[in-house]
């Protein structure tokens, strides 16, 4: 398991949660990510986005300066599965 640091203060919607997506894509599951934010909009887009992909946010940190989740990789995206069950 590692865990990758994901600095994407200053940007702001829809960058954060695209940056953030392209980030996960290349992660082993149990790896996890961890997305700096200064987006106020990121607390919805980037939980939208974990929904999306089937992920996890373990621990969502959030102060006046920034905002900091941090994303697990699942075992199976469902964006690689897109529905279906594996056989």
């Amino acid at each position: 398991m590692t865990r990758t640091t994901l600095d994407l203060t200053g940007l702001k919607c829809p960058l954060p949660a695209l940056k953030t997506r392209k980030a996960l894509k290349p992660l082993q599951p149990g790896d996890q990510l961890e997305v700096h934010c200064t987006d106020p909009l990121s607390v919805i887009d980037i939980p939208n986005l974990i929904r999306e992909t089937g992920d996890t946010v373990e621990i969502t940190e959030r102060n006046e300066t920034r905002i900091v989740f941090l994303i697990e990789k699942a075992d199976v995206s469902i964006e690689k599965t897109n529905g279906a069950l594996p056989s």
